[in-house]
């Protein structure tokens, strides 16, 4: 979660292109020397991205190895794996093509927000790896293909939610506002940026997700034994409301960069709650009979 707000943190404050076009290697050094602001920023978001990496490499080394072969957090782990791999990856893209600081390039503007997808289905494999590990029962899909449908939706329009939020925060980098109305002027005219005139589908989106998941959570089955799936169906509500809240306060605000992080915090933990409902509503206590 810290490399995931911190990497926000990196773009909010314009210091994407710190350590040059360079990767892995921050400035062509292992350890850079005599470091602005900017690459001391962009230089602890790297090191903690590959500390990341390689605590993932250890969790997946280890539950292969305390984990019997049928235990779902095997799979699980393995898929986080590839997927923070996949991310250090687009990461590097970014950095290499120079899609950081002040670019605003289209090619910024559909990798940023399929950076930020991966990293939401990363969290949700290392989510699950957990909560499988810490006695999570294993989830059947085909038992209840329509609890299953409908927590996909949920999950695809929380998606959509954070890739417009992403191109939504990369318009406020980029084109930062004095005042609520100017910004509000520049998302509806014709001339203004795509970013900005793209802008406004992050709260559009978002109202129409928060009512879905509202009802949607509270119409799945989480059996009366299961406490963890009931709090977690509490707070995805909990947590929807009140990011729809700071969503405005943000807005109200112009985004600072505080603010852009703790929206962006209650977003990851939303999205754990959802992902453990999503678990909790698939769950079998008893695997399916061989065929």
């Amino acid at each position: 979660m810290g490399v995931i707000l911190w990497g926000a943190f990196v773009r909010a404050t314009g210091s994407g292109a710190g350590c040059g076009a360079h990767w892995p290697l921050c400035d062509g050094q292992v350890v850079p020397r005599d470091a602005s602001v900017e690459m001391l920023i962009e230089f602890s978001h790297r090191a903690s991205s590959g500390l990341a990496l390689l605590l993932v490499i250890a969790l997946y080394v280890w539950v292969r190895r305390v984990a019997p072969v049928p235990h779902p957090a095997r799979r699980a782990a393995g898929a986080s794996l590839v997927f923070i791999v996949i991310e250090a990856l687009l990461g590097a893209g970014l950095v290499l093509f120079r899609l950081v600081a002040d670019d605003e390039s289209l090619a910024r503007a559909l990798v940023m927000p399929l950076h930020l997808a991966n990293t939401l289905v990363l969290l949700l494999c290392l989510t699950l790896t957990a909560h499988w590990l810490s006695g999570g029962l294993p989830v059947d899909v085909a038992r209840r293909p329509r609890v299953f449908a409908s927590i996909l939706v949920m999950l695809v329009l929380l998606i959509g939610v954070g890739k417009t939020g992403a191109v939504a925060a990369l318009g406020d980098t980029l084109y930062p506002a004095t005042s609520f109305t100017e910004g509000l002027t520049a998302d509806l005219s014709p001339a203004a940026s795509l970013l900005l005139r793209l802008r406004i589908m992050h709260p559009a989106l978002a109202l129409l997700t928060a009512a879905v998941l509202v009802f949607g959570v509270l119409s799945l089955p989480i059996r009366p034994a299961d406490t963890r799936g009931a709090m977690a169906r509490r707070a995805v509500v909990g947590l929807t409301v009140v990011q729809v809240l700071f969503g405005f306060a943000n807005v109200v605000l112009l985004a600072p960069v505080w603010a852009q992080m703790v929206h962006l915090l209650l977003a990851d933990l939303l999205w754990i709650a959802l992902v453990l409902v999503g678990a909790s509503a698939l769950a079998v206590e008893s695997p399916p009979a061989p065929a």
